[in-house]
């Protein structure tokens, strides 16, 4: 049976190094969300990628997301697919050891349905 892991808003994923991609969707809804131009939101918070193909949001200076505001996510509304398929679609070895999400055995058709839902884009409609 699968385990889904249900996300408990802990931000522990929002404070580790790496780098969260966007695509120009999310950069266009970002922008948006936060009334800036597209341009405007690139200049003042993303960065180029690691490997010069794109753009990431960029880090506090203490590693942490851009958007991280205390213990809370100032952009949950409309965060990146990176973020919402964390920790079900991607994660690393040893994720659980600093992720809060409540692993629980669920059946697959149950699995899907849950990931479905956790990581749907925000303007797919209702939950």
């Amino acid at each position: 049976m699968p385990i889904f892991h249900e996300c408990q808003r802990c931000t522990a994923c929002c404070r580790w190094p790496g780098q969260v991609r966007l695509t120009d969707e999310e950069i266009t809804r970002l922008a948006a969300f936060k009334g800036l131009t597209e341009f405007d939101f690139i200049q003042r918070f993303t960065r180029l990628t690691q490997d010069r193909r794109g753009l990431a949001l960029m880090d506090k200076p203490n590693g942490e997301c851009i958007f991280l505001a205390g213990n809370d996510c100032s952009v949950q509304a409309v965060k990146p697919q990176q973020c919402r398929d964390f920790p079900n679609l991607w994660n690393f070895p040893g994720f659980e050891k600093v992720c809060h999400a409540i692993p629980r055995m669920v059946s697959a058709e149950e699995y899907q349905r849950l990931v479905a839902r956790a990581t749907r884009p925000p303007d797919s409609g209702t939950t």
